[in-house]
């Protein structure tokens, strides 16, 4: 079975890629140019320009595997090019934005906490690419993910940054609130906890319109508080991350009975 596969993966790229993996592909692209631009804006510190890219590029991140789904053009190569461009994106910019925003102020450690969130994003990345092929997921099947996807990471280490272009206070510029924290979103990405995924969201048929009442709402004060608005949301992503491994811990506790029990049907000392 794997040779086959091995040789329709290599007659593919001996034919490169095919003209529905172009919109996709160039949409990861255009992430990627997104995030490494949030670097520029922050060596000029236009903070809230360095904030405002990294989240458009977490929006074109999120379309490029729908592109591609839609187009039916998935590829090894795209998926390749996703990693890349998420820990440049998500990974190298907001460590850069981060230190030249508050942890430079750190004597000799500042670049080392930077580099934590960087290299946990691409560890992250790594440990998503080696078992892509898996066969056994039982976390991705029932639609959660394994620590925090390496957008929300982003998100979540520049929390205090947004926090700041909202209050103007101070304090979360302050090294020693920005330092553990970037820490800790490091460590969220690399860590085994369950947290939400698309697959995971099940909306009741009563309260779809509301949800989509809430989402416009949600919509229109990005436009009219864009600051608060994004400071609510990745704080409610972070609350969400105790829910997301108790719902996970409820899911896979009613799927080990029901597994166990076709194999004690099997068993012939069951019999």
């Amino acid at each position: 079975m794997r040779r086959p596969l091995a040789m329709r993966r290599a007659r593919l790229m001996r034919r490169g890629l095919p003209l529905r993996a172009i919109p996709p592909n160039a949409t990861t692209a255009l992430a990627l140019c997104f995030g490494l631009t949030g670097v520029r804006f922050a060596i000029s510190g236009e903070w809230e320009k360095a904030v405002g890219v990294i989240i458009i590029a977490g929006v074109l991140d999120g379309l490029d595997g729908r592109i591609a789904r839609l187009l039916k053009g998935e590829s090894r190569f795209g998926a390749e090019l996703d990693s890349l461009s998420d820990v440049i994106a998500f990974g190298v910019s907001p460590a850069i934005i981060l230190y030249l925003w508050s942890l430079s102020y750190v004597p000799k450690y500042g670049w080392v906490i930077a580099l934590t969130h960087a290299v946990c994003c691409a560890l992250r990345l790594a440990r998503f690419n080696a078992q892509i092929d898996a066969e056994m997921q039982p976390r991705r099947a029932a639609g959660f993910l394994t620590g925090i996807p390496a957008p929300a990471g982003a998100a979540m280490a520049l929390l205090p940054l947004i926090l700041w272009l909202t209050t103007g206070e101070a304090i979360f510029q302050r090294t020693y609130v920005v330092a553990p924290w970037t820490i800790l979103c490091a460590l969220l990405m690399i860590s085994q906890f369950a947290t939400y995924g698309m697959g995971s969201i099940r909306i009741r048929q009563e309260w779809r319109l509301p949800a989509l009442l809430l989402i416009a709402l949600v919509g229109t004060s990005l436009i009219t508080a864009p600051w608060a608005t994004l400071s609510a949301m990745v704080i409610l992503y972070a609350a969400a991350i105790p829910f997301a491994i108790r719902s996970y811990a409820r899911v896979k506790a009613r799927r080990g009975p029901a597994r166990a029990a076709p194999a004690a049907s099997t068993n012939p000392a069951a019999h």
